[in-house]
């Protein structure tokens, strides 16, 4: 089973990140971040960053797009500035900031189908 990752508050790191597990940034991170999981970016943190996971919760500044498959969340503290690439799910709670576009995708080609239509026949009556 892979290992959460921590970017504790007081570290600096610039780069690639990928990994398989959870990864929470607390510090400040300049790249990529990329995981088959949760990415957590804190409430003090700061992320210069593209970021692409299973899902992402933005409780500190991110500038970068973001791209999940599942869920994006920017909670009251959270400042978003790029683009949200896709995410099935998007929730910004009262106080956060996403400043840029959306685009969000369906989780699968069962919510793309069409409601089949309906066959209506008007009857008339006679008035009153």
């Amino acid at each position: 089973m892979p290992t959460d990752s921590l970017i504790g508050r007081g570290t600096e790191v610039e780069g690639a990140l990928a990994c398989e597990a959870n990864v929470r940034v607390e510090g400040k991170f300049s790249g990529v971040i990329e995981s088959r999981a949760c990415v957590t970016i804190g409430e003090h943190a700061v992320a210069h960053s593209d970021i692409s996971a299973r899902e992402v919760i933005i409780a500190g500044k991110v500038y970068g797009d973001v791209q999940a498959e599942g869920k994006l969340t920017i909670t009251s503290t959270g400042q978003m500035f790029g683009d949200v690439l896709a995410a099935s799910s998007l929730v910004i709670t009262e106080g956060g900031i996403l400043n840029g576009s959306s685009k969000m995708e369906p989780k699968s080609n069962e919510q793309q189908d069409t409601v089949p239509p309906i066959d209506v026949h008007l009857v008339e009556t006679e008035a009153g």
